[in-house]
């Protein structure tokens, strides 16, 4: 697991506190006591933080709720079951925001840690891979939290506050050390995929090559890049969103189809290949576009520009576009300037419109 994702943990792990004093005091008197100590402790936890940092504790406030609720009721009705349960009804509901932040497009934790953690910063690219670490955490927390189930109901009171308290930071323990070995593994590993890409001049020889990361450091390493626009005979243009763990222009409106040329490759394979790739498209007939200089201060690109006709609806990659669908000219004016798609898309639209028309003529 990386720094940003274990920092995550910590920030989050304060809230669980009060349940942990219970437990404790709990084993050592009674559960009235144990009910009293941790209400203090999560009103203290609750004052510190806002004192210190000019915040409300959100999880801390509603952690420290629950166990009022449930420990009332079990108070009342002389039953402990109910209060036995709330660990595994806090980890349902860290459940749940896992599942959606890693199955789904939006990341919850990602959204929460930006809103609620201004100095959680994460790299380019590394929500892709805090995903996959949570799915993983899913299912490890989604068992953990069917084992305290078990054994509210059928375990000792004492394996109970075993497993509800001192297991979980020994089943973290064990996942942080499984992950920063894996880390440890990969880093130590050859690099066998590394992509390679061609450097040109402005006429698009081959001059050299770098690797892709280094042709995204600034301008200066002039690369080839493809961009085809698929066109249906309403002269319907289609676009794809984004996705957003691009390192540019993540979740914007781009061309149909844009990718680099590999070295080695030549345009039209590239262009083949990245249709394919991305929209599932073969046996298309490309037609020149534009060919231009484009710099950003990621990059700087030649652009080779194609368009094409294409009636059917593209399958496209979901590992590479977040959505995708046929646009009407009049819908891409009325959003030009809008900030919804990407500059280099916008850059092409007046030579694309004048092709469309010439086609409808």
């Amino acid at each position: 697991m990386d720094n940003n994702q274990l920092n995550l943990f910590k920030k989050l792990l304060p809230g669980l506190l009060p349940i942990f004093v219970f437990i404790l005091v709990d084993e050592f008197w009674s559960t009235e006591a144990g009910l009293v100590v941790a209400v203090i402790f999560g009103v203290g936890q609750l004052g510190y933080v806002f004192i210190r940092e000019k915040r409300f504790d959100s999880f801390v406030f509603y952690d420290t709720a629950l166990l009022v609720v449930l420990g009332g009721i079990s108070i009342a009705l002389n039953d402990e079951i109910f209060f036995k349960l709330k660990p595994a009804l806090i980890n349902l509901i860290f459940c749940a925001v896992l599942g959606f932040s890693a199955f789904s497009s939006k990341n919850l934790l990602m959204i929460y840690s930006q809103r609620y953690m201004g100095d959680l910063k994460m790299p380019a690219g590394a929500e892709k891979a805090m995903q996959q670490t949570m799915k993983i955490l899913f299912w490890m927390m989604l068992a953990y939290t069917m084992l305290i189930v078990y054994s509210a109901f059928y375990m000792s009171k004492e394996v109970w506050a075993f497993i509800s308290g001192a297991f979980l930071y020994i089943l973290f323990g064990l996942f942080f050390t499984w992950q920063f070995l894996t880390t440890k593994r990969k880093q130590r590993a050859p690099d066998t995929k590394t992509e390679w890409v061609p450097l040109v001049d402005e006429k698009g020889m081959v001059i050299g090559k770098a690797t892709r990361a280094e042709v995204h450091r600034g301008q200066g390493k002039l690369h080839p890049v493809i961009h085809l626009h698929i066109i249906n005979s309403k002269g319907e243009i289609y676009l794809q969103k984004r996705a957003k763990n691009k390192d540019t222009f993540p979740g914007k409106w781009d061309t149909s189809v844009g990718g680099h040329v590999d070295l080695g490759e030549t345009i039209e394979q590239a262009l083949l290949r990245e249709t394919a790739e991305e929209l599932n498209i073969k046996g298309i007939h490309p037609i020149p576009m534009v060919q231009y200089k484009w710099e950003t201060e990621v990059e700087s690109e030649l652009v080779f520009s194609f368009r094409a006709i294409y009636n059917a609806t593209p399958v496209f990659n979901k590992q590479e576009i977040d959505e995708g669908r046929f646009w009407t000219v009049q819908e891409i004016k009325k959003n030009m300037g809008t900030g919804i798609f990407t500059p280099n898309f916008e850059n092409e639209v007046p030579v694309l419109l004048k092709a469309i028309g010439r086609n409808q003529n």
